[in-house]
């Protein structure tokens, strides 16, 4: 008895990832959305634009544009505005396979537990939050030669907000703070140059309490280190 052949559908190719952290699978541009978008988002948000601040959404409108080409054009690469292989190229390089930027760590980020819980916003928040303060320090650490930044401390739990004598709402509570040191680079230089990285809340000397660091946040809306000249 004649059996026919069964047919085999073709396999889809896999495609081997070309990151141990996130790898994108196509060019990004204007008008794209998804999730590859919102990844690419938090890598850029140090590149709002002096006063800035870039939308983790999803949506590659004109901001993210223009976000990539800062990037683009801070990594001599061609400033299009456009991902594509050589914008996602130099990403690779410069994160770690846990997604963190390269120079930056969440132990950096977080002193005061090792899950990320107890604050204003759940833990996976949380440390979302953070990742993407990293990114911006990131930024904001090559816009200044290179040289390392000093983190002193990020995301508290309510306790550990309390036993510091922290504002009731602190942004640490929400993980998208952090406290820097002096470093090479001086308090006012790292406050100054925290304008330009998508920082929303920047303090440093001469506001009460904020002589001996600079706090950097996501959320909040004040700069003020009068010190500086902020």
């Amino acid at each position: 008895m004649f059996v026919a052949p069964v047919a085999v559908a073709n396999p889809v190719p896999a495609v081997s990832a070309a990151d141990g952290c996130y790898t994108w699978n196509r060019t990004l541009s204007s008008g794209a959305s998804g999730d590859d978008v919102r990844n690419l988002q938090i890598r850029v948000s140090g590149y709002p634009g002096s006063g800035g601040k870039l939308a983790i959404d999803g949506q590659y409108g004109p901001a993210t544009r223009d976000a990539v080409a800062r990037f683009q054009q801070a990594y001599g690469l061609s400033a299009d505005g456009v991902a594509g292989a050589d914008t996602f190229n130099k990403i690779y390089e410069l994160q770690d396979d846990d997604c963190t930027p390269a120079n930056f760590d969440y132990s950096e980020l977080n002193r005061c537990n090792s899950d990320w819980s107890g604050g204003n916003v759940s833990a996976a928040e949380a440390k979302a939050n953070a990742l993407v303060v990293m990114w911006k320090l990131q930024a904001m650490r090559h816009a200044m030669g290179d040289a390392p930044i000093a983190v002193n401390g990020g995301f508290r739990s309510k306790s550990c907000n309390d036993s510091v004598g922290g504002a009731p709402n602190s942004r640490h509570l929400y993980g998208d703070a952090a406290d820097l040191g002096a470093g090479s680079q001086g308090f006012c230089a790292l406050a100054l140059q925290a304008r330009a990285h998508g920082f929303s809340e920047i303090l440093g000397p001469g506001f009460p309490g904020h002589d001996d660091h600079v706090h950097v946040a996501g959320g909040g809306s004040t700069w003020s280190a009068p010190d500086c000249g902020m």
